[in-house]
């Protein structure tokens, strides 16, 4: 039986109207139509040219608007994905939320000396194990890029050593079609063969055109290999607005989309229905330093603008949040985490990434996975909302205890107060006393605590010994092949 939606109330939000949805929209298809990208693939252009997008010098594709409109009806409105075990975890699509570990960080917060120091191969297990014990950590990320490991070999080896520590989905980086190719290998081994892994994916790969209007030869090969294997695929711009896109938040936005749009005509036209996540980073350089702000408000509009217009064009879209521009934990970190998190899950972005960043995307602190993990919870709980039906008003039970009374000892309270509140697990609600009583702990000090009692105590259920010896042989055979 179906709840009665009109007696639940849940919080809602969206910045833009269809009007400016459609203004927007139509701004991109001009810019697809009249000034076209660059694309450095020649399969990619003879596709586009095949289906009537018009080719100008030095590999500029002009694409009009008709084809992009049918890879956007071509593309899947929603996205299954699974763990190793084949059980369904996510469900891409609508306004589901799902929350991960970023990619990619090439410093590591050491857990025990505190120290910003090189990411390492320990790490990445480390962040894996967190990621697979915190409930509502829902994906593993790539996390960081070891120095211990040979370059070129990194991205392989951190996807075995996370498929090895959890059986959750894994959203990874590859740098060419070659070591995705050895990384849907390693994943074709776990689940049993492609075929099994197209049908139950726990798989997503993750790749960027280059802004502004460019796509390289590796994002279009990574691109037309997922395509044709049904890899699901994330293709999203990283666009600076001021540097690499316009200034402007709409300029940077409608350049941004057709970025997105334009990979996403290339993926249908190579596998009409394959499996696509879409959305794009548009955010802002300051100027004064000289850097990238993963939680400048004006990155967080653009965040909800794109949300909106791909929630118009019903695709499964892909978010940031859980990250800081401080380089430590902090009350800046705090700030910023609560911020992009609480944005991130009222915009509906489906699949959300970042958890554990510091650093402008340079820096990650493996207990800050917990430290998101709680704020999840929480965000989760206010997106949850309340019932306004005759059990939730109580009037029965108000009118039992009237004025002057208590509600301690009433069954109502028993039977609703685990569901309707939520309590924390790190955050702190005790008394002033208590909390002197129990040694004064800070929240930084309860997360580093909590990470090194996850690292003792939590085991992720392990890969199978036929299956582990699988992974080997492949990682001995990328290696060999590295050094010739």
């Amino acid at each position: 039986m179906e709840a009665d939606l009109s007696n639940y109330c849940v919080p809602r939000f969206r910045l833009l109207d269809d009007s400016q949805i459609k203004r927007i929209h139509h701004s991109v298809l001009r810019i697809l139509d009249e000034v076209g990208v660059r694309i450095y693939h020649n399969q990619a252009i003879d596709l586009l040219a095949s289906h009537g997008a018009r080719i100008k010098a030095n590999n500029v594709v002009q694409i009009p608007s008709f084809l992009v409109e049918a890879a956007i009806a071509s593309a899947p409105s929603s996205l299954v994905i699974y763990n190793r075990d084949k059980a369904p975890v996510m469900d891409l699509g609508e306004r589901k939320i799902f929350f991960g570990t970023g990619t990619d960080l090439p410093k590591s917060i050491d857990l025990k000396t505190r120290e910003i120091r090189d990411t390492k191969a320990e790490d990445v297990v480390a962040s894996t194990i967190i990621s697979d014990a915190m409930p509502n950590i829902d994906f593993i990320g790539s996390y960081g890029l070891p120095k211990d490991v040979p370059t070129g070999l990194h991205y392989i080896r951190c996807f075995q050593l996370e498929a090895e520590n959890s059986k959750k989905p894994i959203f990874f980086t590859a740098e060419s079609q070659e070591d995705l190719r050895v990384i849907w290998e390693m994943a074709g081994a776990i689940a049993g063969n492609s075929e099994a892994l197209a049908r139950h994916p726990f798989i997503i790969s993750y790749s960027e055109p280059t802004s502004p209007l460019s796509h390289s030869k590796e994002a279009m090969a990574k691109l037309i290999f997922c395509a044709e294997e049904k890899i699901p695929v994330n293709y999203t711009p990283a666009l600076l607005a001021g540097s690499t896109g316009p200034v402007t938040l709409a300029g940077a936005l409608a350049v941004a989309v057709a970025e997105a749009l334009s990979g996403l005509v290339v993926h249908q036209l190579t596998n009409k229905g394959a499996p696509i996540i879409s959305g794009v980073a548009a955010t802002t350089m300051d100027m004064l330093e000289a850097t990238v702000s993963y939680t400048s408000p004006e990155f967080r509009l653009t965040h909800s603008a794109y949300a909106d217009l791909f929630h118009y064009y019903g695709l499964p879209i892909w978010g940031t949040a859980g990250c800081s521009d401080s380089h430590f934990p902090d009350l800046q970190t705090g700030a910023e985490y609560a911020f992009t998190l609480l944005n991130a899950a009222l915009d509906g972005t489906n699949l959300i990434h970042d958890c554990g960043y510091l650093g402008q995307g340079f820096v990650a602190s493996p207990e800050l996975i917990i430290f998101a993990d709680e704020l999840i919870g929480m965000v989760k709980r206010y997106i949850h909302g309340f019932s306004l039906d005759t059990d939730h008003l109580a009037l029965d039970v108000i009118k039992h205890v009237g004025p002057g009374g208590h509600f301690l000892a009433e069954k109502h309270t028993l039977d609703y107060c685990m569901q309707e509140h939520w309590r924390p697990a790190i955050l702190n609600r005790k008394s002033l006393p208590n909390w002197l009583k129990n040694g004064k702990k800070t929240v930084n000090e309860k997360l580093v605590e909590k990470a090194l009692e996850i690292l003792q105590t939590h085991h992720p259920e392990p890969l199978s010994p036929e299956v582990k010896a699988d992974l080997d042989q492949i990682w001995s055979a990328a290696q060999k092949k590295s050094r010739r």
